[in-house]
């Protein structure tokens, strides 16, 4: 006999989502489906989620936390029978199973998608890799630096002296999370429209690739990307550059468009560059555009970003600060719309997060449930309604 569904408040209520994930990417997958309403149980061994050792509180780290609220978390062994066969009863009352082993490792344990398709023909399994189910690198090991890299990502971020430079974002990582939940959430509707479950193939490899479709534009034209420093888009344009202020912080400028650069040289009193801009003739990485630049990089280094940012934001010119994640998490912009916060903690001082993207209009976020201790809620078993 099947447990009624609980309905918590949500989008995805109502939705069963089994979580073998580990590390980063399932993890945020499932963490989105979660701050959505879906039940999310994450089955970890007895050790638990790698991520849970990568730093401080010991066996529930920041890391571990960020990216597994409001989920529950039980333990189950795979590699015996008994364990296999729970997992098999729980999809079976599942709607959907995340999985991020290495390809093949699910069908060797005996939970293969046949064998998963069998218990639950209506299951979504969605199966997180580097490089794909199938292929030549699918049994590779890799990290995100990797995935970059073969999916020219890495490629054209460098100095400019040519020296390629590490984003320091786990991009592919994070990419890979966003395609999963949303190839998710795709294949739950076909699965409620026709009866039947499908079996998701993500590969982190492939969501960097798609990630940069200026790239894949110039690449259809025989184009090549321009070196740092000479395009538009990094670094080549005094309309789209970052600049040193007088306190040593930084301002982002984006004035692509005449309209917001004309705003920014008046703001600047530097109106006799109002012509000085790429779409009346300043080719980006010439002479003549690095002379620009120049002027405003001197400009800008007179006064400190507060001043800068009091003067121009007025204007509407597209210039913001560069902020520091402290600062971010404390600016209006984003707690004012509930976009970040923090909230009280079971142990130590406040915790500080990060709301889903997606989120209703006109309705606040906060999280109800923080990460909790490996099998904290054995045994495995689904909620019963109430």
């Amino acid at each position: 006999m099947t447990s009624p569904r609980i309905q918590p408040q949500g989008l995805l209520s109502g939705l069963r989502i089994l979580d073998l994930t580990r590390l980063l990417p399932g993890p945020a997958a499932t963490q989105q489906l979660a701050d959505l309403g879906a039940e999310v149980l994450k089955i970890e061994e007895s050790h638990g989620d790698p991520a849970r050792h990568m730093g401080p509180p010991a066996g529930n780290s920041f890391a571990f936390q960020a990216v597994n609220r409001h989920k529950r978390f039980a333990t189950l062994d795979l590699k015996q029978e008994e364990g296999r066969q729970r997992l098999l009863a729980l999809a079976a009352e599942a709607d959907a199973l995340v999985e991020s082993f290495r390809p093949g490792t699910m069908a060797r344990l005996g939970l293969g998608w046949d064998a998963l398709q069998a218990a639950n023909p209506r299951l979504v399994l969605c199966s997180i890799s580097g490089y794909g189910q199938h292929g030549p690198y699918a049994q590779y090991a890799g990290h995100d630096i990797n995935y970059l890299a073969m999916a020219g990502m890495l490629h054209p971020v460098t100095h400019s002296n040519g020296v390629v430079v590490l984003p320091g974002l786990p991009l592919s990582d994070v990419l890979g999370a966003q395609a999963a939940a949303t190839g998710i959430v795709a294949a739950l509707l076909h699965a409620r429209l026709h009866g039947a479950g499908v079996h998701l193939d993500v590969a982190l490899v492939d969501a960097a690739l798609g990630a940069n479709p200026l790239a894949l534009a110039a690449a259809n034209v025989g184009q090549e990307a321009e070196p740092a420093g000479q395009g538009l888009l990094n670094g080549g344009a005094p309309c789209y550059n970052l600049y040193r202020c007088a306190d040593d912080l930084y301002l982002a400028v984006g004035a692509l468009e005449t309209k917001f650069w004309e705003k920014l040289v008046q703001g600047l009193e530097l109106s006799e560059l109002a012509d000085r801009h790429w779409s009346r003739g300043l080719a980006p990485g010439s002479p003549a555009s690095q002379e620009v630049r120049a002027v405003l990089a001197a400009r800008f280094a007179t006064a400190p970003r507060g001043e800068w940012l009091a003067k121009l934001e007025p204007l509407d010119s597209c210039v913001t600060p560069v902020l520091g994640l402290d600062e971010a998490l404390e600016h209006p912009l984003f707690r004012l719309r509930g976009a970040a916060g923090a909230a009280p903690a079971s142990e130590g001082p406040p915790r500080l997060w990060v709301a889903p993207a997606q989120r209703l209009a006109d309705t606040a976020f906060a999280p109800q449930r923080e990460a909790q201790a490996t099998g904290h809620d054995d045994p495995p078993a689904w909620q019963a309604g109430v």
